[in-house]
């Protein structure tokens, strides 16, 4: 066993684990932070196999964008954890359901790519065999084969701009925004108010009391 094995299965242990966590930790933001760690060492991998387009695009674009995004997201809206926790229980059966839809679909796709061809159609080795970099060989497959698959990509993430825009947007009931028209038509006289008050001077009554209650201390 060499060292790229090694390293190998550490970040595929890693990943396992920052993964588990995701689904495990009571706290969004603590899921969030795992899922980004989740990211870096499925990022390590991808650099073990070659492959340094991809990890490079997963840190930029889901760790420094959709991350970033999601805990901005999260702490805006202010889960409440006790609700969640609440009604769990009445959503185990939809998402048992539609997990296992999932793991389905899944095993039929790997079992299409892999169990039904001998060799793999495209790999590293041909691309370099070719003279052409993994990056210029992943846009030609993308921009020949992929091409609709690309495009829808491009409206899910213009989807989730106008989405994260709409919550930051929303307009609160408390909420005070500045309006520039208002402050620049304001004038001074309508602000501010001058008013001459004459100086404070003692009631005659007052006076004598005070003259009285002097004189019956001496």
């Amino acid at each position: 066993m060499d060292f790229t094995t090694v390293l190998f299965y550490i970040f595929s242990l890693l990943l396992v684990v920052s993964g588990l966590k995701v689904i495990t930790s009571r706290n969004p933001v603590a899921s969030a932070l795992f899922l980004v760690l989740a990211f870096f060492n499925a990022a390590a991998i991808w650099m073990l196999l070659e492959a340094e387009f991809l990890a490079i695009l997963l840190v930029l674009v889901y760790v420094g964008a959709v991350m970033v995004l999601f805990l901005f997201v999260v702490m805006m809206l202010d889960i409440n954890i006790d609700v969640l926790r609440r009604d769990f229980r009445r959503f185990v059966p939809m998402a048992t359901a539609v997990g296992a839809i999932i793991v389905v679909e899944t095993a039929l796709i790997l079992w299409r790519g892999y169990g039904a061809t001998s060799s793999p159609v495209r790999d590293i080795a041909a691309g370099a065999a070719a003279g052409m970099s993994n990056t210029k060989l992943i846009g030609k497959v993308i921009y020949t084969d992929y091409i609709f698959a690309f495009e829808i990509a491009g409206l899910v993430l213009l989807v989730a701009i106008i989405a994260a825009v709409g919550l930051t947007a929303q307009k609160g009931k408390d909420s005070k925004r500045q309006r520039v028209s208002d402050q620049v038509k304001v004038r001074r006289q309508d602000r501010v108010r001058l008013v001459k008050m004459a100086a404070d001077k003692p009631q005659p009554e007052t006076a004598e009391r005070a003259a009285g209650a002097a004189g019956g201390n001496g």
